[in-house]
């Protein structure tokens, strides 16, 4: 799978507001056939920055992602929000799933 962490910084007075923002992104990346995983989260450490992790099962499912129509809409409109371009990690892994944390594993 490609396995990607991307940081976004997002300007504070649009902070709050990037859920909704990148909403229609998010849920058209989320339908694509070949998408894993999209999940945002939120720094607890700093309050304009999130974190998104994503997969994509193969690199021909992470060219369609680029690819697509939603994802050059976000490249035309998101930017105006951020204070920075996004960081990010992109490496391909093996396997299509989470594997668990074993060193804390919960037995209920």
């Amino acid at each position: 799978m490609i396995f990607i962490t991307a940081k976004f910084r997002v300007l504070p007075e649009h902070a709050d507001a990037w859920p909704g923002i990148s909403g229609d992104f998010t849920a058209a990346t989320r339908s694509e056939q070949g998408c894993l995983w999209f999940d945002w989260s939120r720094s607890v450490d700093d309050p304009d920055e999130y974190v998104l992790v994503e997969a994509f099962r193969d690199g021909d499912a992470g060219a369609a992602h680029v690819g697509s129509e939603h994802f050059k809409e976000a490249q035309r409109r998101l930017p105006q929000y951020l204070s920075q371009t996004p960081r990010i990690v992109n490496v391909e892994v093996p396997g299509t799933e989470w594997s668990e944390l074993g060193e804390m594993r919960v037995s209920r």
